[in-house]
């Protein structure tokens, strides 16, 4: 079965760093592109950064570039994200997908004083 699991959330200050990973199983990772959403208290899911199957292709929300940095370990199948300079308003659950229906439960990110 297709499983994404993601981890490393937590609580973190403003203008701190943090870095939240998936990790996947149940199909073959290296042929996808994978992405990171988040979704705040009160608002739509929507989308972070997203990385093609190589990882050579990558976009960013413009809320979060030059902020942010999307990575993935095909060998390990596994995605991270690199989160510094946080902001309140990047609070949210983020999850990753694979972008065909599989995603994970997410990890919280609470940045506050």
């Amino acid at each position: 079965e297709v499983q994404l699991v993601e981890s490393g959330g937590g609580l973190v200050q403003p203008g701190g760093s943090l870095r939240i990973s998936c990790s996947a199983s149940g199909f073959t990772f290296s042929f996808y592109k994978m992405a990171w959403y988040r979704q705040a208290p009160g608002k739509e899911r929507e989308f972070v950064a997203d990385i093609s199957y190589h990882g050579l292709s990558i976009t960013y929300a413009g809320s979060v570039k030059g902020r942010f940095a999307i990575s993935r370990d095909n060998a390990e199948n596994t995605m991270s994200l690199q989160m510094n300079s946080l902001k309140p308003e990047d609070t949210a659950i983020y999850y990753c997908t694979n972008g065909n229906g599989a995603w994970g439960q997410g990890t919280q990110v609470t940045v506050s004083s």
